[in-house]
């Protein structure tokens, strides 16, 4: 009989190597040039700042979404052994979280953009601050994932299916 899924390689994937950090690591680059880009616009006042830091904002928010499902099909491919269980479930849920408040800060940012686009409301920039806490917070659960947990690493995969590891 003809198996419906792909095998999975050594990496525990059924892809060459993981995708989910390569998307996420430009959600986080134009995340947080967004967050860098709203305060020097408001500081100096040029518009040209927050077009871009705008256009950031939607493309963000766009690839926030390629990330989350190659980290959801990613993160159920991988197994989890110990604390690293409990981190994936943090990093999952605050994933879907960014997701929601770039979603939001997206919607807000157009509706103020229509009325003034060099004016950012005082509480757009706050939320917009805790947006890049929020990041570093989720690069470091996805850095732990990683480099501490291993997962999807050779060394790892091969522990968990000897059962060294659970």
């Amino acid at each position: 009989m003809i198996g419906l899924l792909p095998t999975l390689n050594d990496k525990n994937l059924p892809w060459l190597d993981v995708i989910h950090p390569i998307v996420v690591h430009f959600v986080i680059a134009m995340a947080l040039i967004t967050v860098v880009f709203d305060l020097l616009g408001v500081f100096t006042g040029r518009r040209n700042l927050f077009e871009v830091s705008f256009w950031n904002l939607l493309v963000a928010t766009v690839a926030i979404f390629v990330a989350i499902i190659f980290g959801q099909i990613e993160a159920g491919l991988a197994t989890p052994y110990g604390a690293s269980r409990d981190i994936l479930n943090y990093h999952s849920t605050l994933g879907w979280s960014l997701a929601a408040i770039l979603s939001l800060l997206t919607g807000w940012r157009y509706v103020a953009r229509q009325k003034d686009p060099t004016v950012l409301p005082r509480g757009f920039l706050i939320i917009d601050s805790v947006l890049a806490v929020l990041v570093f917070c989720q690069v470091y659960l996805g850095d732990k994932l990683v480099w501490i947990y291993g997962l999807h690493t050779v060394p790892v995969v091969e522990a968990v299916r000897s059962g060294a590891l659970s």
